[in-house]
């Protein structure tokens, strides 16, 4: 059986757009979690620094995995975090 993929680090948001993040995040994490191959899915506001949000992420193969990618593209989080800067590392590709 292949590796699982692991992603973990954060995005940083601009200030002005922190508010939109924080609307969809509940929706995006449900959906994330609903999505075959999830098998971890958190994505929190970092303490004391409202435009980082910590991310960690497990998907059991790298098809999941991009499935996932391709569903956010298209999605409302996608659109709001088009901008955001991701500092990730991801394991398994």
């Amino acid at each position: 059986m292949a590796d699982k993929i692991i992603l973990s680090g954060f995005i940083t948001v601009p200030v002005g757009e922190v508010e939109g993040v924080l609307d969809l995040l509940p929706e995006h994490i449900t959906l994330t979690l609903a999505e075959p191959g999830c098998l971890v899915f958190e994505v929190r506001q970092r303490a004391g620094m409202p435009t980082i949000f910590d991310v960690y992420e497990e998907f059991q193969t790298a098809e999941a995995f991009a499935a996932h990618q391709a569903r956010v593209q298209a999605s409302p989080w996608g659109a709001v975090t088009k901008g955001v800067e991701r500092s990730y590392t991801v394991k398994g590709i």
